[in-house]
């Protein structure tokens, strides 16, 4: 898909390490006051590795997607097949914030969509922090509803306290 000057692609395992520097980015520009320091940093470490993020390249059911223009990564997408053979999860969905609101997140949403589509599944479901509003009133504007909360031990102390969110794809 092509808009402006970017597009996207599947992302490569060569660019593995350029998607856990960018995710920081994001991260660190948009979580403090939502979350603590400590809590960013183990969390971007549990799911940015390179190591990890190459083996979910090779496993069946997952996907990663990167918006990209020829400076580098903007955006990023991660999403599975869940169990229930209806839904499909989308995992993360991250973008610049120099390139928010200019179409690149509703774009990388709608590649997961397709490929659920294609997939035959008709739920996409997500998990957000529940103090994440901007993000949940993005999702709510693309027809997530909220459906329950749910606070899970991640480690080393930490917890998510999050939103399931789902959206029906019929």
């Amino acid at each position: 898909m092509i808009a402006s000057n970017w597009h996207i692609a599947a992302l490569q395992a060569g660019q593995a390490e350029a998607l856990g520097a960018l995710a920081r980015h994001i991260w660190q520009r948009h979580y403090p006051g939502i979350i603590s320091q400590a809590q960013i940093d183990y969390m971007l470490d549990q799911r940015y590795g390179a190591a990890l993020i190459r083996q979910q390249l090779v496993q069946p059911g997952h996907w990663w997607k990167v918006a990209q223009n020829d400076a580098g990564m903007i955006g990023f997408v991660h999403y599975f097949l869940e169990s229930d053979p209806q839904r499909i999860k989308l995992d993360k969905l991250y973008v610049h914030p120099d390139w928010q609101r200019r179409g690149v997140g509703a774009a990388l949403l709608g590649s997961v969509e397709s490929e659920a589509r294609r997939q035959g599944r008709t739920i996409l479901t997500l998990r957000t922090n529940r103090h994440n509003h901007s993000a949940l009133a993005a999702y709510q504007k693309y027809g997530f509803v909220v459906t329950a909360q749910v606070i899970t031990e991640i480690g080393a102390g930490f917890v998510m306290d999050d939103y399931m969110l789902e959206k029906s794809l019929d």
